[in-house]
């Protein structure tokens, strides 16, 4: 029990320690710390939601959209022609019957939407991310689909009226579509 009061004194004298180094440190990381870039966090779906884009119109014919958030937007007839809708996402959107003639969709996302009766001629989805999106009478003359994901049924369904060759990237539909 002798030691006791030793290690009484051992802990304080290492707190006065710890103290005196972190006032001798806190100054130096401080400007450190208070520079770095804060931190970024991933929201849900239904905040993000609320910040897609707000302004939509039934004629937004070649605007640049890129990046832009389409979550569960109804643009069912909207004339998107020859727009810039790079890396967008249109998550459960409808776009049946929309005009997406020429428009550039790389690097889009578009999980569980209805393209259904959607004019595609001309229209680029390379690397687009398509899974549970439906075609049904979809006009794809001269889309490229080039590393599309597809459902493995939409992608049989769409080579069976693919035709012609996109004008922008010379890619034929039905190569783009790794038909047989």
């Amino acid at each position: 029990m002798a030691c006791l009061p030793l290690l009484r004194q051992l802990r304080v004298g290492w707190t006065r320690l710890g103290v005196v180094l972190l006032s001798l440190v806190l100054p130096l990381l401080l400007p450190l710390v208070l520079a770095a870039e804060p931190a970024l966090a991933i929201t849900a779906p239904e905040l993000r939601g609320q910040r897609s884009l707000q302004d939509l119109q039934p004629d937004m014919h070649g605007r640049n959209l890129q990046q832009q958030e389409f979550l569960k937007a109804s643009l069912e007839g909207f004339d998107l022609s020859d727009t810039d809708l790079r890396g967008a996402v249109f998550n459960t959107a409808n776009l049946q019957n929309a005009n997406l003639q020429g428009a550039d969709l790389e690097d889009a996302v578009a999980f569980a939407t209805r393209f259904d009766g959607a004019d595609l001629r001309g229209a680029v989805l390379r690397n687009a991310m398509l899974m549970n999106s439906k075609f049904t009478a979809a006009v794809i003359e001269g889309a490229d689909f080039t590393d599309a994901v597809l459902d493995l049924p939409q992608q049989k369904a769409l080579c069976a009226r693919a035709a012609g060759t996109n004008p922008r990237t010379g890619v034929d539909t039905r190569d783009s579509l790794a038909c047989r």
